[in-house]
């Protein structure tokens, strides 16, 4: 299972809506507006880890 860097929640990975690839690192996301708001400025996702 994987966080959505962007609400937190838990994503299956083989079910999740979106996955996007940063710095070779595979993020998975519960709905593409997440997948969307991660693309347009990963770092301030990241940062709050």
């Amino acid at each position: 299972m994987a966080q959505d860097p962007v609400c937190g929640m838990t994503v299956d990975e083989k079910e999740a809506a979106g996955t996007s690839v940063y710095k070779g690192t595979p993020y998975y996301f519960c709905a593409k507006s997440c997948q969307e708001r991660f693309d347009k400025n990963p770092e301030p996702f990241l940062a709050e880890k």
